[in-house]
């Protein structure tokens, strides 16, 4: 009987002739933590009586979502995770470097076929590149930093192809958002998707990061990719030299032609729309015609969703030599230091400042409401983001529109929802 993507890896990495509903006890490559859940997983691994974790160079904490610290209480956590982070030698990313999962594979940590973990629901993102990782609990974390080990029960996996060209003004934030709205917000719940199609395959990296990355919006554990020539590339040219994670060669995994999979769903682009998603839940998606004209206070472009430098390339596109409606404010937060120093170079950084943009340091920004950009009540916000859920960027009394960066950028000109296309 043939394997999928998942049920593969976590073969290889049990030692367990492993299928879906099985449960195995897993050897991981990778783990991530960040500054919203790591002080639960250090004082869970001071519970459990550990002295050291079982591998330094196979753990990462990024202080992203709070970052610099809006308040005491915040510094404190940050101080807790800088200490625990030097007494046991595992690699510490401060504030300003970015999000995590933006670093975790740019910085060379993962490659294709391995098993990441991470104390954040995002970290289905490195899918993308052929790798099984999944968010955990902040418990988990500890357990795995102690062990080097976690147990899984296999998903089971939904196939989705996405067929065709993608049409002008239509990004891969609109196929995930358009995917979502099809199948609901639980609709792979404890699955995995494996993305592939025609419109895949035309995709760079990094849009491909941001399917991934929203596989959780649906329920999914993760949203695998194959790893062809574009994903190998990508992944040998962020492999440097004495690089920090399982320090083995990439193991490409693809799915057995007879593989089983408890459905597939096939999406047609070519004719797509761009995407909303209108507040308060990732699912409630239709067509950007029929919220066009919704008067817009703020926008955002960044995230572990579309912060990445074509995002920022696109959106400047669109921006270039135009302002920002003086009715709106728009804030950007490039995904890593990297990024933004690549932007700076090629000047799309001053491109969009020119045109009005704010822009914040890099690392989650606006997206989890914790100091940076929190709405007013009543205020209408669009937003890359992965999430619209009611008070998510800080306020109860707002309500956040997801969107591709090209329709936050045509909706900054015009001060409302618009259509990029026009």
């Amino acid at each position: 009987m043939g394997k999928t993507i998942a049920e593969k890896i976590l073969s290889n990495h049990s030692g367990k002739d492993a299928h879906a509903g099985d449960i195995v006890i897993a050897n991981l490559d990778f783990m991530i933590g960040q500054d919203g859940t790591s002080g639960v997983a250090i004082d869970s691994f001071k519970k459990m009586s550990a002295k050291k974790v079982f591998d330094p160079s196979k753990i990462a904490i990024i202080i992203d979502h709070s970052s610099p610290s809006p308040n005491e209480g915040v510094s404190a956590i940050h101080k807790k995770i800088r200490e625990f982070s030097k007494e046991q030698g595992i690699k510490l990313y401060d504030i300003g470097c970015g999000v995590c999962h933006q670093i975790t594979p740019e910085q060379g940590h993962v490659a294709p076929g391995d098993l990441v973990i991470g104390a954040d629901s995002h970290t289905c993102t490195y899918g993308a590149i052929n790798v099984f990782s999944t968010g955990i609990g902040s418990t988990d974390l500890a357990a795995g930093m102690i062990s080097g080990k976690l147990w899984f029960k296999v998903p089971e996996t939904i196939k989705v192809i996405f067929n065709g060209k993608l049409p002008k003004g239509v990004y891969s934030k609109d196929l995930i958002l358009n995917l979502i709205g099809k199948i609901g917000s639980d609709g792979a719940t404890y699955a995995a998707l494996e993305i592939g199609g025609q419109a895949i395959d035309d995709m760079s990296v990094d849009a491909r990061f941001t399917l991934s990355n929203m596989a959780i919006e649906c329920g999914a554990k993760a949203g695998l990719m194959n790893a062809d020539k574009k994903v190998t590339d990508w992944v040998n040219k962020h492999l440097p030299a004495g690089r920090q994670g399982s320090k083995k060669k990439p193991n490409p995994i693809s799915a057995d032609k007879d593989a089983i999979y408890i459905k597939t769903i096939e999406i047609d682009v070519s004719a797509m729309e761009p995407q909303i998603a209108k507040p308060h839940t990732v699912d409630n998606v239709c067509n950007v015609s029929e919220v066009a004209g919704t008067p817009i206070q703020q926008g955002y472009i960044g995230t572990c969703t579309n912060g990445r430098l074509e995002d920022f390339e696109i959106a400047a596109k669109i921006l270039k030599g135009k302002k920002i409606s003086k009715d709106c404010r728009l804030i950007i937060a490039p995904a890593s230091k990297e990024i933004m120093l690549e932007m700076i170079k090629t000047g799309i950084y001053q491109s969009l400042i020119e045109s009005g943009a704010v822009a914040v340091t890099p690392g989650c920004g606006p997206c989890v409401g914790t100091h940076n950009g929190v709405p007013s009540d009543g205020e209408n916000i669009i937003s890359t983001a992965n999430r619209n859920f009611l008070g998510r960027m800080g306020n109860r009394n707002s309500f956040i529109y997801l969107a591709s960066p090209a329709t936050v950028a045509a909706s900054m000109i015009e001060g409302k929802i618009a259509d990029p296309r026009e």
